[in-house]
């Protein structure tokens, strides 16, 4: 099924209720919002859906996933069960806002329509957004997942990971560096306490680091780097991350980058970054003795399928007169965790979002 069909589907199923909590305008500021944070989204959740809803929405996600992005969409939800009981265990007040029904689903737009539409998970851990354009997927970011545990310590699932690949695939790149590329790349000893490009509209990147150039690696190391990216590229489906891998290409091998902080010794607290003109990935994983990942891949020019539209409307759709459509340049990274401004366009009331929780996770 495709993700049109998917969507169509998902929301055909929902009572008139349901379908206007889960539905916005394509131009609706909240469209540009993100977290993954704990904290109510705007949208449907999980927890408000009937079975058959609940089934409808995650064959949205095999839609518009890869296989594996969407058993690791799957995972990520299903590993608040065992957070929560593990903060449980270790007397957290707050544990039972780990749950696995708290991921909310939002449309923007119309699926069946003639113009742009896009679709958006959301939760803890949990951004996955796809923009949609003549029914072909045209972007697929900002793309995060996230996993508390890393690894699961005990229980029936002990030992367990939700993401490996993010990992493993830098590690053996660091591994596979001479000791004076080594140095290049290794920027600071210790690694941030999370992701520093934000989850603003913008990717934040003045403190992304730099490392070592795609063309100062052995070639060994240069296609550890870019099975790195293809990985992060493949939590979208095959036609979607090749599209996506084509645009790195083109804006050139030569001009990636690859930094790492922290300690090289597994179990220790790490961060890296890929950097290049059209291409952020970031992980951090440092917060719960080193147990606890974040994993973004953003688009520099293209997040929300920004550029492709601008360009789809320079060439056919022109904007008539008087009226508005919004893009991430109206509404500044700064607002984006706050009520979603009105677009000059009345809709009727404001719907209210509720504030999200502070950044650590």
């Amino acid at each position: 099924m495709n993700l049109g069909a998917a969507v169509g589907a998902w929301l055909d199923a929902l009572d008139p209720a349901g379908r206007a909590t889960a539905t916005f305008p394509f131009d609706d500021a909240e469209r540009f919002v993100w977290a993954y944070t704990p904290g109510e989204r705007a949208g449907l959740a999980l927890a408000d859906m009937r079975p058959e809803q609940r089934a409808a929405a995650m064959r949205v996600v095999d839609a518009a996933m890869s296989p594996r992005g969407a058993a690791e969409v799957a995972a990520v939800i299903a590993l608040e069960s065992i957070l929560g009981a593990l903060e449980r265990e270790q007397g957290h007040s707050g544990w039972r806002r780990r749950d696995p029904e708290r991921y909310w689903f939002a449309v923007f737009g119309d699926p069946v329509g003639a113009g742009p539409w896009s679709w958006r998970v959301g939760g803890h851990h949990l951004a996955v957004h796809m923009t949609v354009l003549d029914g072909r997927v045209v972007a697929s970011t900002p793309s995060f997942l996230g996993a508390n545990p890393a690894v699961v310590p005990g229980g029936p699932r002990a030992g367990s990971r939700v993401l490996t690949g993010e990992e493993t695939l830098a590690r053996g790149l660091l591994e596979r560096l001479p000791v004076a590329a080594r140095e290049v790349a290794v920027v600071d000893p210790v690694a941030p306490p999370d992701i520093r490009s934000g989850h603003g509209v913008r990717a934040d990147l003045d403190s992304i680091p730099a490392g070592i150039g795609h063309a100062d690696l052995p070639p060994d190391a240069q296609a550890g780097l870019e099975r790195l990216i293809r990985h992060y590229l493949g939590r979208a489906p095959d036609d979607v991350a090749a599209g996506a891998w084509e645009r790195v290409v083109r804006a050139g091998l030569d001009r990636l980058t690859f930094a790492w902080a922290g300690s090289a010794e597994p179990g220790r607290g790490h961060y890296y970054a890929v950097r290049g003109p059209t291409l952020l990935i970031e992980y951090d994983n440092t917060q719960n003795g080193a147990n606890h990942i974040h994993a973004v891949w953003r688009d520099l020019e293209d997040d929300w399928g920004e550029d492709t539209l601008a360009a789809h409307y320079r060439t056919a759709h022109r904007r008539q007169a008087g009226t508005f459509r919004a893009t991430p340049d109206d509404y500044h990274p700064s607002a984006v965790n706050a009520a979603p401004a009105r677009s000059r366009v009345d809709r009727g009331p404001a719907r209210t979002r509720p504030a999200s929780a502070a950044r650590r996770s």
